[in-house]
């Protein structure tokens, strides 16, 4: 397996030097088709722009494993020799390991085959809108019976494997709040309605709306992650906007909390003179495994990795992630590897000090391709 991971190694790197956002993996897109090409492994290029899919077999039941493609907006800070040579694009999420994972399995699934059918899908924009949804619309589904995919996480040591039961993440819902108030000289505020004042009042009532009007046993979150308002030091703003993000994991929390952010605006409106306008914009739904599929991937990693090295962790990220989508449509199971670098500061997803240790690509390789194998086995012994 050295071999291997030095292969899957290299491409991780190729890849993390020249990072691109999302619908814009261009460069990625020709590397995976040609790592493909050099497989032998038949696939399809353009799908949802810059997608790709690959065919692997074409009887039998048919197993699907996803990777995401996009890097984040961010300036490295990591001083890797193989650091982004693209200012202000970076892959602090993983992506680039997703992308050798997924070619990892395809490579031991090519040299041994299972006896069915396995779909490689090479998924765009996972960090932006979303690029599960068009690839959906485009038909990349057809035919699939199962589906899973893994994420590379810091916060456990390489070789380890974790798997959550159930509701896996949160619904990602976004807000924006725009207060039109009255401008004015700052020396005469009597004259004004301080849209400013409105907006910052409103940022710390909003945080209780999850301390006071949701179930404390039931996860929630609201973070307001920008506001913007005013021109100069002495005019009182007449316009201000917040920008926000809702997490929950359950509709009925989801509801509620849509209710009290209409409810906070009405009241703040009314108590200041001023007019608030709230907008909600809908995320990706909450990614929820299936069950069967789940206990495919347990043993699998059990199988993978050993008993004692794989973690069931219980409760759910409010992160959110697309793969939720095709798990809409089609049973699967989303799956985290290990990846903290042992004896150095690790550093979050979304940092600009982010990598991980790259001997949990071999370990996600094997997992994926094992995976395979088991529910395709387990789909044709359902068949019969």
């Amino acid at each position: 397996m050295a071999a291997l991971l030095d292969w899957m190694r290299e491409i991780r790197r190729e890849i993390h030097r020249q990072p691109e956002l999302g619908f814009n993996e261009h460069k990625t897109a020709a590397l995976i088709a040609a790592k493909l090409q050099g497989l032998g492994i038949d696939f399809k290029t353009g799908v949802a722009q810059t997608g790709v899919v690959g065919y692997l077999g074409t009887e039998g039941p048919t197993v699907a494993l996803r990777a995401d493609m996009d890097a984040l907006p961010l300036t490295e800070c990591t001083g890797l020799p193989f650091a982004s040579e693209t200012p202000g694009v970076m892959h602090a999420c993983g992506h680039d390991g997703h992308v050798a994972i997924a070619l990892g399995a395809a490579r031991i699934l090519k040299e041994d085959p299972p006896k069915g059918s396995v779909v490689f899908i090479f998924q765009p924009n996972e960090e932006g809108s979303g690029g599960a949804k068009p690839m959906i619309e485009e038909g990349v589904i057809n035919g699939i019976d199962a589906i899973f995919a893994g994420h590379i996480d810091p916060r456990y040591d390489a070789g380890k494997i974790v798997l959550t039961p159930g509701v896996n993440n949160a619904y990602t819902d976004g807000f924006h709040i725009e207060i039109t108030g009255r401008g004015g000289h700052a020396a005469r505020p009597h004259e004004a309605i301080d849209a400013v004042v409105i907006a910052c009042s409103m940022v710390m009532q909003i945080q209780a709306i999850i301390s006071r009007n949701v179930d404390p046993l039931k996860p929630a979150v609201i973070t307001i992650g920008q506001i913007t308002g005013g021109t100069v030091n002495n005019i009182i703003a007449e316009h201000a906007l917040l920008w926000g993000t809702i997490r929950t994991l359950d509709d009925g929390t989801r509801q509620r909390i849509f209710e009290r952010l209409r409810a906070v605006a009405s009241a703040f409106a009314a108590m200041y003179g001023a007019l608030i306008e709230v907008k909600f914009h809908d995320g990706y739904p909450p990614l929820i495994n299936h069950a069967r599929q789940y206990e495919t991937a347990e043993a699998a990693a059990q199988a993978t990795v050993g008993r004692d090295n794989v973690i069931i962790h219980p409760t759910p990220s409010m992160g959110g992630e697309d793969f939720a989508f095709f798990l809409e449509k089609i049973p699967g199971c989303f799956i985290r590897f290990g990846g903290r670098k042992a004896g150095v500061e690790q550093f979050p997803l979304h940092n600009p000090h982010f990598d991980f240790d790259e001997a949990a690509l071999i370990t996600a390789a094997e997992f994926m391709a094992k995976v395979v194998r088991m529910e395709i086995e387990k789909l044709a012994a359902e068949a019969v």
